[in-house]
């Protein structure tokens, strides 16, 4: 508001170039606005000639949306109630407090409830089963909970968030409780499901879906792996990990792996074991052809969208509750499909891979 009237006079606060401008500011005028959260008090900036009306807060208008929809985006970018009140008291001079906030805020849990349980399509060529780690303060111990994501690439090569899930501990009766709700929202099929190796997971997803292909993800070796590299080291290694899961047959993947151990197990074991513990559970796709293959390795919508997420909790810190967490979550992604125009995000070269999906399950893609 501040900036708004500078404009409107043109100088700044105490320029001297204002003296005999004809128009000067005159203090700050009190102002009760309407949100669906409740009043908020705004401190807005007066002129003596009374023509200045700022576009933020016009004139005469008492119910204010755009306060709401600054309170979810400054939220979703991962601000806690307290930053965003000093945030909006700092640049617009608006007094809201954290309960108002909140309240906003909770506007979208009907939204949330509504997303989690909207129908879904019938099969999916690919679904990613991925997570990241949250802090939660539970009867004031802070518990490390994990909030895991599915992203299903539908038949137009299409990403999209299927749900997120925050669990404390998993095991085969909550992945089981996961994938059974998908399938009741619709998803009677899934061809490849990527997934890293979680207690119970592949076994519940064997019964959920019996004919999907269970695959370790690429990006979960990749990460684990570059744990055991120094900060110097993790290119170094990157390359000489992409012979592995680019190999055009299972016996190639075997030498390049034999390779990168001899370069390897001495400055990072660690690195080698991942890819040995996860050898049987690695190689299913390398039976399918390379359009197939490529479009499951190249993760890089799905690594944006994990580090986009981490980014946000991070700058939280904590969360009071796994709805407070959720809100959060769900805001992000919603923002991100926004960007994205609400149509989520395309798969490079899926023509050609879902040409090669028809061939090799001819009676399970829709027509």
């Amino acid at each position: 508001l501040d900036v708004e009237i500078a404009d409107h006079l043109g100088y700044e606060h105490g320029d001297p170039a204002g003296h005999g401008s004809g128009n000067s500011r005159n203090g700050h005028g009190h102002k009760t606005v309407l949100t669906t959260a409740g009043p908020v008090e705004l401190e807005v900036p007066r002129d003596r000639n009374g023509t200045f009306s700022p576009a933020i807060v016009p004139k005469r208008k008492r119910r204010l949306g755009q306060v709401e929809d600054m309170i979810l985006s400054l939220y979703a970018r991962g601000m806690s109630t307290r930053d965003i009140t000093e945030h909006l008291g700092e640049v617009y001079g608006a007094r809201v407090s954290a309960a108002t906030i909140s309240r906003v805020t909770d506007v979208v849990v009907e939204e949330i409830a509504a997303w989690q349980s909207r129908p879904v399509d019938p099969v999916y060529p690919i679904l990613y089963i991925d997570a990241i780690r949250i802090k939660i303060r539970d009867g004031g111990v802070v518990a490390n909970k994990a909030a895991h994501v599915v992203i299903g690439v539908d038949i137009d090569g299409i990403k999209q968030v299927l749900g997120i899930w925050i669990q404390q501990t998993e095991g085969a009766k909550f992945w089981h409780g996961v994938l059974t709700e998908l399938r009741n929202r619709g998803c009677r099929d899934a061809l490849f499901v990527c997934c890293d190796g979680l207690t119970g997971l592949p076994e519940s997803i064997a019964t959920v879906w019996p004919a999907a292909v269970i695959q370790t993800c690429v990006v979960h070796l990749l990460r684990s792996s570059m744990r055991y590299a120094s900060y110097t080291d993790r290119r170094k290694m990157a390359v000489a990990l992409r012979p592995i899961y680019t190999a055009p047959t299972e016996e190639a993947a075997k030498l390049a792996l034999e390779e990168f151990r001899a370069q390897w197990k001495t400055k990072s074991p660690g690195a080698v074991a991942v890819w040995d513990r996860a050898w049987a559970e690695f190689v299913p796709f390398l039976a399918f052809p390379v359009e197939i293959r490529k479009i499951i390795y190249t993760t890089n919508a799905i690594e944006s969208l994990n580090y986009q997420l981490r980014k946000v909790t991070k700058a939280r810190g904590s969360f009071p509750s796994d709805a407070a967490a959720m809100k959060l979550l769900y805001l992000a992604i919603r923002n991100i499909n926004q960007k994205r125009g609400n149509q989520g995000q395309g798969t490079y070269r899926w023509t050609e891979a879902l040409n090669t999906f028809a061939i090799q399950f001819p009676d399970r893609l829709p027509l």
